[in-house]
């Protein structure tokens, strides 16, 4: 998960759904394919690398021959082929598995709605706009509605004269569980990283994913000393307990940067770098630790 993350315009491509027709929808990674409707109008089709393959998904991660899906007796039903990296449903590993509507298959880095039933159409509407918002692989905001986000929560700062914080934090060392454990366990990593930390955040705050491994909080009405006092919370509740994957135990840690305005008049973008400049302080001063 090492690609540099820059501001770009993502096209999620739309096409005609069938009202009934079963269909696989591609909502990660970003990219050509993010959006792309693939109707299961065989009996079996293959996903795979390979030229010859129905869904075909040019990254390395995934086998040349990696699954089969299975259209028999109104189920649907996805085999793995003895893929290097597995195939996984809701993010269990399985060797086949009977799917249903809105369940998630992964292939490599690469993840799948499935779609089925009467309401085929609008399903597939809101998976496409899930994807304008929501970041594919953790399930949390993405960095598109994190800076609307900002945007009005930073006008409502300044005209208000209220308190508005922000954590940006990223995980240590992730290059390193990549090349140690393989791109499939960083990516659980980051699943379990989000879930940890969405449990502590309250209904007016915001968790995003801002790019890679590096992810931003937002709290409205939180003084600095509460926002480094939660930033050290969550620093404390990521280290102290170790991720397990696939029979692999990782240690992991959180360095993060605190910015705090209060009817300052700054804009969305020098509040974010206020935030970054601590972050890189907290990472030059040893990581594992919190700066503001």
């Amino acid at each position: 998960m090492q690609e540099e993350f820059k501001t770009r315009v993502t096209n999620v491509r739309r096409q005609d759904v069938g009202a009934s027709a079963a269909c696989f929808v591609m909502i990660y990674p970003t990219g050509t394919q993010l959006g792309v409707k693939f109707p299961l109008n065989k009996d079996r089709l293959l996903i795979g690398r390979g030229q010859d393959c129905d869904i075909q998904v040019d990254l390395d991660s995934v086998s040349r021959n990696h699954a089969a899906i299975l259209v028999k007796d109104n189920e649907v039903i996805v085999e793995d082929l003895g893929s290097t990296n597995g195939t996984y449903a809701n993010e269990q590993l399985i060797k086949i598995q009977t799917l249903t509507n809105g369940d998630l298959v992964q292939t490599g880095n690469a993840i799948f709605k499935f779609l089925s039933g009467g309401n085929v159409e609008a399903d597939y509407h809101e998976a496409i706009y899930r994807m304008t918002i929501i970041d594919g692989l953790t399930g949390v905001f993405n960095k598109r509605y994190l800076l609307d986000f900002l945007e009005r929560e930073v006008a409502r700062c300044i005209r208000y004269s209220r308190p508005l914080s922000l954590v940006m934090f990223d995980l240590d060392h992730f290059k390193e569980i990549n090349d140690n454990h393989g791109h499939l366990t960083g990516d659980h990593v980051l699943r379990e990283l989000c879930r940890r930390i969405q449990s502590r955040i309250r209904k007016e705050e915001l968790l995003a994913r801002y790019g890679g491994e590096e992810f931003i909080v937002v709290l409205p009405e939180a003084v600095h000393e509460g926002a480094i006092a939660f930033a050290e919370q969550l620093r404390k509740l990521v280290a102290d307990e170790a991720v397990v994957f696939e029979g692999d135990t990782i240690n992991t840690t959180i360095s993060a940067g605190v910015s705090t305005i209060c009817g300052d008049t700054v804009s969305v973008e020098q509040f974010i770098r206020t935030a970054d400049e601590n972050l890189y302080i907290a990472k030059n001063a040893g990581r594992n630790r919190v700066s503001g």
